[in-house]
């Protein structure tokens, strides 16, 4: 048997995998055709010209569908792990909600482009990387207070790593994207697709779309983490009956 036909663990790595030639499959079309520049555009920029618009939306709205089922399944295994912890209930609820968000935010920002829909993208993009980092940090706490008896420490320093990275990421994108976008820069910055390093805000334009792709890279490093924990048969053998899907 395959690493991947254990348990349930094709979920989390079709969702990195998936997403991850999402991202791929858009950049290369789009530096192929000319549309962007290759060092370091925007993820959202590789996914605002037809073709590779199409081709970003679609991707993104089926990755949106297996982070939700990834987010779900993630959810009913805590919670028939500890089925009488009324803190861990709270907080596994509270990480289900806010998981649902930021994949609805991800089919946002999939749909309407930045150039097109630029204040809903940016709502949409808040709530796929806001909620999404509030996701990863409550799902550290409960890997927190679930070890040593169902996680092993190892997994919960791995996330917290992980949400660290993803912090510092997210700092990096807001203040020097809030600087970028203050005005100082020119009103055009909005439509840019291409950038020259003699143009104003070049640093801060690159550093903006670095901490992205960083931030992004932090939120498929978490991911990766549900593998071992969805192979587990003995943890799995509930969530395959009708009953525990829909408790």
């Amino acid at each position: 048997m395959w690493w991947f036909q254990q348990g349930l663990s094709f979920l989390p790595s079709a969702l990195v995998i998936w997403t991850a030639a999402a991202f791929i499959f858009s950049y290369i079309t789009a530096i192929t055709l000319h549309h962007v520049d290759p060092a370091l555009p925007y993820i959202s920029d590789t996914g605002t010209v037809a073709p590779e618009k199409c081709l970003f939306g679609a991707m993104l709205n089926i990755a949106a569908v297996l982070c939700i089922a990834t987010i779900y399944v993630r959810y009913k295994q805590v919670h028939a792990l500890n089925p009488e912890e009324s803190r861990i209930i709270k907080l596994n609820k509270a990480g289900l909600v806010l998981g649902l968000l930021s994949c609805f935010g991800l089919s946002v920002v999939a749909n309407f482009q930045k150039t097109a829909f630029f204040i809903v993208h940016v709502c949409g993009a808040v709530l796929t990387f806001g909620m999404g980092s509030l996701y990863m940090f409550i799902q550290t706490i409960l890997s927190y207070q679930m070890q040593p008896k169902i996680h092993g420490k190892q997994v919960f320093w791995i996330r917290l790593l992980v949400v660290i990275w993803c912090g510092v990421s997210a700092f990096s994108m807001l203040t020097c994207s809030s600087l970028l976008y203050s005005g100082n820069f020119g009103t055009d910055i909005v439509q840019k697709l291409h950038w020259n390093p003699e143009d104003r805000g070049y640093v801060l334009h690159m550093i903006t779309t670095a901490a992205e792709w960083s931030m992004s890279f932090s939120f498929f490093g978490f991911f990766l983490t549900y593998i071992r924990d969805f192979q587990k048969p003995k943890k799995n053998e509930e969530l395959l009956s009708r009953k525990a899907w829909f408790s």
